[in-house]
């Protein structure tokens, strides 16, 4: 099926407007944009490892963490005589033991 327009009609019909470069295209810079971004936040990240390096472990690590929670744990007994008369302080002294 052809459409046949007649000689005042294609006068009429506007020009077709000329191609413009894919550069002068909003959707291309949204679509490039991603993986730039991407690629510009991995260089980031690559000079940040580089610049501030992680710091080595002491090679007693694990036994200084048992001194600590041995530590810590006996400070937790340490202290159980007081949180006991603490939690008594408002029982009534008929409920004492």
């Amino acid at each position: 099926m052809t459409i046949v327009f007649s000689a005042a009609e294609q006068a009429q019909a506007p020009a077709p407007a000329a191609p413009q470069p894919w550069w002068r295209h909003g959707y291309v810079w949204l679509v490039i944009a991603g993986p730039a971004i991407v690629v510009v936040a991995g260089f980031v990240t690559l000079w940040l490892a580089l610049r501030q390096p992680d710091p080595v472990l002491a090679e007693d690590y694990y036994q200084r963490g048992l001194d600590i929670n041995k530590t810590l744990r006996q400070q937790g007994t340490a202290m159980a005589p007081a949180v006991k008369g603490r939690n008594h302080a408002a029982t009534p002294a008929k409920d004492l033991p």
